[in-house]
């Protein structure tokens, strides 16, 4: 009996070890960056109430503070982010036909009357909707003038309130299913193991790091004959590098909570992830235009490689200790 005991407590804390990291990532990873984003963009359309400016500092604050807050949660790309396109109408990028500024110019021309509504709005191009819009609304030099004053003031006002709608709508499935979800698989439920609790989120992980080097960094390599510094993304607002640091901040968070039981490839995993975090930090081009020179591209295609060396040292090292596979990806088309 003694030893049936003994038995029983160590399949106990086995199972309890294995559901550590669902529920680690869910409390300490995506639920509050969930909240956050949804105050951050509540806050933002407050302000956008009261000083649609597109020069005012307090706007741009408050905007700066939202878009943090996405792109510390822009790889968790399944469950409520993606329900109905929301991770499109919070951010629509890359935009490589500039449907962004054409759908925004289109709007401003005609003072299009969409925009009174939210029910309007919604059905008005995805590209006019999101961060990406407001920047063009708030630091383009075209965009920040066009229209009739009321009115850009009046479309200022609306693609904050549908930042802060969505995100809020995104916060409250999380709590209210998505996270039960994820923490209780079963065989009749959306994962039917932990197993594919966890490949959910390694998922995740691998396509954020991707979406970094591919694209945040990528676009605006371009080639050597062909540097592309105007494909960075968020550069109108200096945010390019920003966006690289928040985001592997936030992805090096998740991945220290999917190895916590594997404490020696955690250590691993994290000294990859502060290399490319601290070349990043020394980087000193905050719009990625130094890729036009040889010098610059040579600095950041350094950093696009150590955040490659990040991945794959997730692949090789942390995937078969959890028995996961990345599958298909968002930036694959699944």
């Amino acid at each position: 009996m003694k030893h049936l005991c003994v038995s029983l407590l160590l399949m106990s804390a086995a199972t309890t070890a294995q559901s550590d990291p669902i529920d680690s990532a869910l409390d300490t990873h995506i639920l509050p960056r969930m909240e956050e984003l949804s105050f951050t963009s509540r806050r933002l359309a407050d302000v956008a109430a009261q000083d649609c400016t597109p020069t005012s500092a307090d706007l741009r604050t408050a905007y700066g503070k939202a878009f943090d807050a996405w792109i510390a949660v822009s790889h968790l790309r399944f469950g409520p982010t993606e329900t109905d396109n929301r991770a499109f109408a919070m951010a629509y990028w890359p935009d490589s036909k500039g449907f962004t500024p054409k759908a925004l110019s289109a709007l401003l021309r005609t003072s299009d009357p969409a925009i009174q509504t939210a029910e309007g709005f919604a059905n008005v191009s995805i590209a006019a909707r999101g961060f990406y819009a407001m920047e063009f609304l708030l630091y383009d030099p075209d965009l920040s003038v066009a229209g009739a004053p009321d009115y850009h003031c009046q479309l200022v006002q609306r693609v904050a309130q549908d930042i802060a709608s969505t995100a809020e709508t995104i916060h409250q499935d999380w709590n209210d299913t998505y996270a039960t979800l994820l923490r209780t698989p079963g065989p009749d439920g959306l994962y039917r193991t932990e197993q594919e609790a966890k490949q959910e989120l390694y998922k995740s992980l691998l396509t954020g790091l991707q979406l970094t080097a591919d694209m945040r960094l990528g676009r605006p390599l371009g080639s050597f004959d062909r540097p592309r510094p105007k494909r960075a993304e968020a550069r109108r607002s200096g945010r390019s590098l920003r966006h690289v640091e928040l985001a592997l901040t936030s992805m090096r968070d998740l991945a220290a909570t999917l190895a916590t039981d594997h404490p020696d490839i955690a250590a691993r995993i994290l000294q990859d992830f502060d290399q490319a975090l601290e070349r990043a930090r020394t980087l000193d081009d905050p719009v990625f235009a130094g890729v036009a020179s040889p010098k610059g591209r040579f600095k950041v295609e350094s950093l696009q490689q150590l955040v490659q060396e990040v991945r794959t040292r997730i692949e090789t090292e942390l995937a078969p200790t959890l028995g996961v596979s990345a599958g298909f990806n968002s930036l694959d088309g699944d």
